[in-house]
Order: C-alpha cells, then structure tokens, then sequence
C-alpha cells in the first residue's frame, strides 16, 4: 500500500439541470480527519453525503469542500394541473349534452387559468434528484483527483524518508565504530583525568577516585542508545513498507528518534562524537518535518 500526503487540491466542474458548477477541494495537514463544508444555499441536504464521500477517500487530514453554483437558465417550468383539468372536461361533458355546441379545443382548455401552472424547477422531486446526483458525480470525480495527488506526493515523501533512514543509519554505525568508544581509548582518557585530579589534589582516595571513574564510564556509555536507533531504524522502515496512513506512527517514533539522539549528544564526551550525533540531529529533524506531512 502507497505512503499517502495529507496535502493536495482537486478541481471537477459540470453543468446541467439548468445549472452550472465546481467543486474545489483543499487538503492540508492535521491531527485527525477534519471536513469543512461550503454549500450554496438550498443544498444542505449534500452535507451528509459528501462527508461520507470524502470519509472514504481520506482518513486523515484538514479538508475545505467548498461547491460553488449558478443559474444558467430559468428555474421555473409549466406543468398541468391534472385535477383541474379533469374538473373541466367533466364539465364540458355535461354541458355539452345539454348545449349543441363544438367542443372546446386544446388551446382553449389550455388557458383556463389554473389548467398550466408556473413551478419552480426545485419543487419537482425528480429534477432535484437528477441535481444531487449529477453534483455528487462531478464530487467523487474531484475526490478521484485529491486521492491521486495525495498519493502521488506520499510517494515523494516516502522517497525522502527512505533516504533519511540511510543517513540515520550511517551516522548510527558511524558513533559505533567511533575511535573514542574503543576501550583503549576510554581507559586512555579516563587514567588522564584521573592522572590529573591526583596531582592537582593528595587528598583524593585513588579507590574512590577509580570508583567514580567507573561509574562516569558506564553514564557515557552509548551502546543502549545505539541498539535503540537500530530498532527504531528497522520499525520505521517497516512501516514504509507498509504503507497506508502510517503518518501517526512514523511520527511516535521521529519523537523517539529524536530522544535517544539527544542522550547521545548529552553523554558525547569526546568532539567525534559530539559532531555524530549534531548530524544525527539534523537528520532527525528533517525526518520530523516530512513525517508531518503523511497521513
């Protein structure tokens, strides 16, 4: 399944039934799946079907459905008035079989006020149903659109993604084979501080001076820090595999990436090190700013 963007726009005019019209649509980023209508007046009754449309094309994400609309024609038609007219031909029947006279003809029975009726065109059922149908058509065929842009642009994130995966993980294997983690190296600088305390000071214990030394080597350690990056690595590659609206999840674990970056950066005790994890953090924050725009 495709990565999906939460940002997109769509476009779908048509006309018809007398009238013409668009519908825009705008998606930007947000927290959960947030629909914001604009209809014309007279048509709330599309309030609830196009949240169900758009319902089924989006999980996640700010939209703005705005549908603009406008006469092109007279809404007002002619109908006969079937009870009316009824009411005279039964009485040119009856009258007719007492009065010797032609009978009346169409024009004639036609102008009798009351026999054709001005309507206007939304008071026919049918032509309002023919309306709503024609403008949630032209809607599913903007929906179409804003899905295809949306993924289209997902997949482009999920590209940049991937590629920060590969440079967290870069600088992830750089730290672990960093010089200044090898054992020589921490024994190393650890006997030159303590070297150095000892000469500033013979009041120091040489046993309690090794004991906090150790301890200040085991708070610098990184390898937990490090075995938590690769995992994080790993599951946010899978859920780019996955795909699908992996936006919330992918965004849990930049947050996780980030503080497990960060403790990295706070036990650095050596410049190598402290420049590894500024690029890591760098890299997490990229990370960050794309995943906000996943659904």
């Amino acid at each position: 399944m495709a990565l999906t963007s939460m940002t997109g726009f769509a476009r779908a005019a048509g006309a018809g039934r007398g009238y013409r019209w668009t519908w825009e649509l705008r998606s930007v980023n947000g927290k959960g799946l947030d629909i914001r209508l604009r209809l014309p007046p007279g048509f709330d009754h599309l309030d609830q079907p196009v949240r169900e449309r758009v319902g089924k094309a989006a999980q996640r994400g700010s939209l703005q459905i705005g549908l603009s609309l406008q006469r092109e024609t007279s809404a007002s038609a002619l109908r006969v008035n079937e009870a009316l007219l009824e009411q005279v031909l039964d009485l040119v029947r009856r009258v007719g079989a007492q009065v010797d006279a032609a009978p009346p003809t169409l024009d004639g029975l036609l102008s009798i006020r009351g026999v054709l009726e001005t309507v206007e065109a939304e008071d026919d059922p049918d032509a309002a149903a023919a309306l709503t149908a024609d403008l949630l058509a032209d809607l599913d065929t903007a929906l179409a659109e804003l899905v295809t842009v949306r993924d289209r642009e997902g997949a482009a994130i999920g590209a940049i993604l991937s590629a920060r995966m590969d440079e967290i993980e870069r600088l992830k294997n750089a730290a672990e084979t960093a010089p200044a983690r090898t054992t020589e190296a921490i024994k190393k600088r650890l006997a030159e501080q303590v070297a150095a305390l000892l000469e500033a000071s013979n009041s120091l214990d040489p046993d309690r001076l090794h004991q906090e030394a150790v301890l200040l080597a085991t708070k610098a350690d990184i390898r937990e820090e490090l075995d938590r990056l690769t995992a994080h690595v790993a599951a946010a590659r899978a859920l780019l595999a996955e795909g699908g609206a992996v936006g919330r999840k992918l965004d849990f674990l930049a947050q996780e990436f980030n503080r497990e970056t960060n403790t990295l950066c706070a036990k650095a005790n050596d410049r190598s090190l402290t420049a590894i994890g500024l690029d890591l953090k760098a890299a997490v924050d990229q990370l960050r700013e794309q995943v906000q725009n996943l659904e």
